[in-house]
């Protein structure tokens, strides 16, 4: 894929992972739509990323299908295309099975998975047109489980299971599709607030930079799950 002037939609772009990929893709000279919670973080998002006429910040709650179809609508209405979506957005709690909130574990389930699904139903038509590129931001979490982890785990074991049959599905149409599996990033995930002392992390430029790699691999070539982690952990 030649990636000046295609258009890429990002969910959950306002900071962190999401903002990351996003910069990098800017820097390729594409046009990126970035969701958000709400205006303002989108609008604080595009100020940042400082390009005024390649960033649009868009409001979407990914649990809802409506938010991701009216997402979808105000790209294609803006730049007419949709060449490449990033199921990014997700949230996390951690618990003992038996301690962990009702409302949580429905918050991670409609975010974390239900979101994919929607972002995916809302631009698969888009994607289809421009034989583009679908990938999920899972983690990890999503092939090692852990103590307290039995609600992020199940989202991300089913994100992983999602894009993995999604992408058998989908490459008769000539749609590429891959899931990212990073293990530990500087970012705002879970509360962090990104520092030094976040140095031995996966940064999310680095993601970013992965993301370009498989949007300029050859065509014949799929890396359809990439696990990423720290190279040196123990670091920290």
């Amino acid at each position: 894929m030649k990636l000046e002037g295609k258009v890429a939609y990002i969910t959950g772009g306002t900071k962190g992972i999401g903002y990351g990929i996003a910069e990098s893709l800017l820097e390729q000279g594409m046009k990126v739509a970035i969701s958000g919670r709400s205006q303002e973080s989108a609008d604080a998002a595009v100020k940042g990323l400082d390009h005024p006429d390649h960033v649009l910040g868009l409001v979407s709650d990914v649990s809802q299908l409506k938010d991701e179809q009216k997402a979808v609508a105000a790209i294609l209405d803006k730049w007419g295309q949709l060449d490449v979506v990033m199921a990014n957005a997700g949230v996390g709690h951690f618990a003992p099975v038996d301690e962990l909130g009702d409302d949580k574990w429905h918050q991670m389930i409609n975010t974390n998975l239900n979101g994919v699904y929607h972002t995916l139903k809302a631009s698969v038509d888009a994607l289809k047109k421009s034989e583009g590129y679908y990938m999920t931001l899972a983690s990890l979490a999503g092939t090692n489980f852990f103590a307290q982890g039995a609600g992020y785990n199940a989202t991300k074991f089913g994100v992983v299971g999602f894009t993995q049959a999604a992408m058998l599905d989908l490459r008769p149409y000539n749609i590429k599709v891959t899931t990212i599996m990073p293990g530990s990033v500087a970012s705002h995930f879970n509360n962090n607030e990104p520092s030094d002392k976040d140095a031995w992390k996966i940064q999310p430029e680095d993601i970013g930079k992965l993301v370009i790699d498989l949007l300029t691999m050859h065509p014949r070539t799929l890396p359809s799950k990439i696990e990423v982690r720290p190279t040196r952990p123990d670091l920290k």
